[in-house]
């Protein structure tokens, strides 16, 4: 009795052990949070000293019941069309700069922990508004700061003044700066259109220019001609007609050298002119090219990046309905081991109350028996050889019974005594006799129990012989 008793508390123990094991891995499966790629897991509540949040990105992290919750944001870029009109430039020129602006959740710890703090439980849209009134007062403040010269000449220039005041501005909320588009600048008053032309025109002028020294220079010539001829002619007056004649001849052939001179000088102003509207020209389509090419690398990479989180998505959704296909499965077959548990409990139980009840009734049993037999006893005067012979006397009618049941069942269909042929035929009288004598006598029966019947049922007279 103790020992099965001992047996089925050690069991249950060790099944509410089972149970409350299972129960904790469950509960901590349940605060398991996994953080996807494209996506920040925040930690909130009691996460420290002096820390508000606690930012993870890839992995996964327990969040304590109670204690702590958790939330995500996005990674996602966003695209913010910027379209700045009447910025004031360094020289109180009005210019309208549209421009694209791609943005996104960095995951630099510093700024990811702004984020945490200034973006958590915001929408997208809200984001992109924030996001929107602080490229706006830093595009105008770069714009501020400019020629227009070095706005509108030196792109790569301006970008990098863009990123350098409005990225520090855009970390302090969480987040960074992916890439700047400007698609076009244009002013009101023309001042763009009038530089082309303006350099256009110093082009030309400084050609009228080199024309013009040409021209003066064949004119200086010219005179310097003249003057030799003059002082050729003084001095070989005597030789006049030969002098004239010579004269006239080099006169024409200096005058046709340096109106030659002036003709090239021109052409080459020409030549130049053209060489730099060509310059001119190449320098414009470069900067269209590169445009172009900056550009289309960005709608490209833009294109490579939603690749990339639409396949970490389908991949972080397959990877969900595996771990709930891979709980439910576990739930079952906790649930089937929880049954298994309690059918197997309710057995132990039942047989053990089965027991329970025998051994109660055994010892009812007992318990009246001695009981009776105390009385027994104490009826008989404390003589418990006396109480003895009582019971054995209320036996002598059943074992008297069980004696005739004995003969009367024997099943003799025919007896062949063999005798020695006496005349009396005592042998076969005596057959019988020494059969019923077979049977136990009730007072032999008594003495092998160690009972002795009283006198009034009758005494054995032993054979003197």
């Amino acid at each position: 009795m103790a020992t099965d008793d001992g047996t089925g508390i050690m069991t249950i123990a060790i099944l509410a052990f089972i149970g409350l094991f299972a129960l904790s891995l469950l509960l901590y499966a349940s605060r398991f949070k996994r953080c996807p790629s494209d996506k920040i897991l925040v930690i909130y509540g009691k996460t420290g000293e002096g820390q508000f949040a606690q930012c993870h990105h890839g992995g996964g992290k327990f969040v304590w019941p109670l204690f702590q919750d958790y939330a995500f944001i996005d990674l996602k870029p966003m695209t913010i069309n910027i379209d700045l009109q009447n910025a004031l430039s360094l020289q109180n020129i009005r210019i309208n700069v549209p421009s694209t602006f791609t943005i996104g959740v960095s995951t630099i710890k510093a700024i990811m922990q702004n984020a945490a703090e200034r973006l958590l439980g915001l929408q997208a849209a809200q984001i992109e508004e924030m996001a929107k009134e602080i490229i706006f007062g830093q595009l105008r403040l770069t714009v501020a700061s400019l020629k227009i010269e070095q706005i509108n000449q030196d792109r790569e220039s301006f970008l990098e003044y863009i990123r350098q005041n409005v990225e520090p501005e855009l970390n302090k909320v969480g987040l960074y700066l992916i890439n700047v588009n400007i698609t076009d600048i244009t002013d009101e008053a023309d001042y763009i259109e009038s530089i082309g032309k303006k350099a256009a025109a110093e082009a030309v002028n400084k050609a009228r220019v080199d024309v013009a020294e040409a021209e003066r220079d064949g004119a200086v010539g010219q005179a310097e001609a003249d003057r030799q001829r003059e002082v050729a002619v003084a001095q070989n007056q005597a030789e006049a007609e030969k002098g004239k004649k010579g004269a006239e001849v080099d006169e024409r052939v200096y005058v046709q050298g340096q109106e030659a001179i002036g003709i090239d000088g021109e052409n080459q102003a020409k030549a130049n002119i053209a060489d730099f509207n060509a310059g001119l020209a190449e320098k414009e389509a470069e900067a269209l090219r590169r445009a172009e090419v900056a550009r289309r690398t960005a709608e490209t990479e833009i294109q490579k990046a939603q690749y990339m989180l639409e396949q970490e998505r389908l991949r972080a959704e397959e990877i969900v309905r595996e771990e709930i296909a891979k709980t439910q499965i576990e739930i079952a077959a906790e649930a089937e081991a929880e049954r298994n548990r309690r059918t197997a409990q309710g057995e132990a139980d039942a047989i053990l109350s089965i027991r329970r009840a025998e051994a109660e009734g055994i010892a009812e049993v007992l318990n009246a028996k001695a009981s009776g037999y105390e009385k027994l006893v104490a009826a008989s005067g404390g003589d418990a050889k006396a109480a003895a012979t009582l019971l054995m006397v209320e036996k002598i009618e059943e074992i008297v019974a069980r004696q005739v049941e004995a003969i009367s069942n024997l099943q003799i269909d025919k007896i062949t005594v063999w005798d020695s042929g006496g005349a009396d035929g005592s042998n076969t009288a005596n057959f019988v006799s020494n059969f019923i004598n077979s049977l136990p006598p009730m007072h032999d029966v008594a003495k092998m129990a160690g009972v002795e019947l009283p006198s009034y049922l009758g005494t054995v007279t032993e054979d003197k012989e």
